[in-house]
């Protein structure tokens, strides 16, 4: 059973983003949107996480479009019916409140 994680705030303002890639699984996919986008910022240590963890991680397009990120070329940067069908292909979805 995969699950889609789904992560809306800034990795630099609280522990979110580790405690997920704590338990993710290999089958779990990770998406960022809102202030999590930050994670992509090269040089940053949740980037440098990401990077090492080879995870399926995609990021709301217009949400790194907003903050100026550049999507590296290992996420997927997606729109929202993109988000939809991410949520439907996992049997659950966990929102990182």
């Amino acid at each position: 059973m995969s699950t889609l994680h789904v992560l809306s705030h800034s990795p630099f303002g609280d522990d979110r983003l580790n405690s997920c890639l704590r338990i993710i699984g290999a089958n779990d996919a990770l998406l960022l949107c809102g202030d999590a986008a930050y994670a992509l910022q090269p040089g940053s240590a949740p980037f440098t996480a990401l990077s090492a963890r080879g995870l399926a991680l995609y990021v709301l397009a217009e949400d790194a479009q907003a903050r100026a990120i550049e999507v590296p070329g290992w996420a997927t940067a997606v729109d929202y019916p993109a988000f939809v069908e991410l949520s439907i292909h996992h049997a659950k979805v966990n929102s990182w409140l």
